[in-house]
């Protein structure tokens, strides 16, 4: 008989979301052993982050929302007419802003009152598949060797590296955590999407500011394009956008954040072996052509610890539908080959398309005849002739490993 019923590798997003799904109790319902394994600190552990997510109502985790807007706001380029851009109302759906830190600390509380849950924290060497179960390795805290036997894991990890893909772009970033001195946010608007940044000469670029209070902001430099830049031309970056574009004037930076996110049409397999299996940005959930995973991850934790708690072999499902897959190879096929201009197509859809049916779009929760309207929106022949190119290209090697991390910013105190 294995130790335990399920075992949960890594404790990000993807790893507390499923283990904080299978504490506790339900009536009726089957209550699962399972222990999650958490990396310690050191380099196995990315550095604090912020994940944002659109939904109606209340949900799972509110108590670890730092804040939330109602309306979203698309900049064109600076060589577009003047103007405040396009502002959309996206009642009744809230776009929400969750820290890392915060979402830890409100899932591990609640796992420690969980008499089914334990966490060990310990860093997996291998993790070995069976036909009944399957063994995690690891060394403890302690550099001790443990074996945990485990009918079912779950593995949040990052690949080595990415399958094989016909088109393959990062979104990379840089932000900061400003306090200014004047009060020059909105805090009822996200500035989604801001183009009066310089664009590179392959790909795009765009600020993007999370506003909490009129003096506070995270304030970030977003590039869609083959690699990242060094951590001097982030810092350069976020700077022109914070002074020449944005003038926030005296500023205090109290923190920062840097992330890359594969934007890839390739298939990520979500099935290990035949007791293993992936979950989370490592199991599909990143939308190829957004980034956004975390709502994604919900919907494939929230579907695996219903099959578990009825007894059902617990394959995680499709975290997005092979249309929305579909729609999303085209679109990253325009971009990457130039075809399409970034800037415009997206401005051009947030112009033409209300804001709560193109972010319900963007997550994959809209019908066919949606769909088709939402594209007949965008650039006819750049998308045709993507859509073409599609099937005669070959899926080549990668040479980025699946969550490429920058080395990590120090907070910066500007003047």
């Amino acid at each position: 008989m294995p130790q335990w019923d399920v075992a949960v590798v890594g404790a990000g997003a993807a790893g507390l979301s499923l283990a904080h799904r299978l504490a506790g109790h339900a009536t009726g319902l089957r209550t699962p052993s399972v222990v999650l394994v958490d990396a310690p600190p050191g380099p196995l552990r990315p550095p604090p982050r912020t994940w944002c997510h659109w939904a109606a109502g209340p949900g799972r985790f509110d108590a670890a929302v730092s804040a939330h807007w109602h309306r979203v706001r698309v900049r064109p380029h600076a060589d577009a007419p003047a103007g405040d851009g396009v502002v959309r109302d996206i009642t009744p759906l809230r776009y929400r802003m969750i820290r890392s830190d915060d979402f830890e600390r409100l899932v591990l509380r609640d796992l420690a009152r969980s008499p089914n849950v334990h966490r060990l924290r310990g860093t997996v060497d291998t993790v070995r598949d069976g036909p009944d179960g399957a063994q995690v390795c690891l060394r403890d805290t302690d550099g001790v060797a443990r074996v945990l036997d485990a009918r079912w894991v779950f593995d949040s990890r990052p690949p080595p590296c990415l399958p094989a893909a016909r088109t393959l772009l990062l979104q990379h970033f840089h932000g900061w955590f400003v306090h200014t001195a004047r009060p020059v946010f909105d805090p009822t608007t996200v500035e989604l999407m801001d183009f009066r940044t310089p664009q590179p000469a392959h790909g795009l670029s765009f600020g993007y500011v999370l506003p909490l209070t009129p003096h506070e902001a995270l304030v970030e430099y977003t590039e869609f394009s083959a690699r990242p830049l060094t951590p001097p031309a982030y810092e350069a970056a976020v700077r022109h956008y914070a002074d020449d574009v944005l003038r926030l004037g005296e500023r205090r930076v109290s923190a920062t954040e840097t992330g890359v996110i594969p934007m890839t049409d390739a298939p990520l397999p979500r099935r290990a072996g035949a007791s293993v299996f992936r979950i989370g940005a490592a199991g599909g959930a990143t939308r190829p052509a957004t980034g956004y995973t975390f709502a994604a991850i919900q919907r494939q934790t929230r579907a695996v610890a219903r099959a578990l708690r009825e007894g059902r072999s617990p394959v995680p499902p499709a975290a997005h539908s092979a249309r929305s897959r579909a729609m999303d190879a085209v679109l990253l096929r325009a971009l990457d080959s130039g075809r399409a201009d970034g800037p415009e197509l997206f401005t051009r859809l947030f112009a033409r398309v209300s804001g709560a049916r193109l972010l319900r779009f963007l997550d994959g929760d809209t019908r066919l005849h949606e769909d088709l309207a939402i594209g007949l929106r965008t650039p006819a022949g750049p998308m045709l002739r993507s859509a073409l190119d599609l099937p005669r290209l070959r899926r080549r090697p990668v040479d980025v490993p699946a969550t490429p991390h920058p080395p990590p910013h120090p907070p910066t105190e500007t003047a």
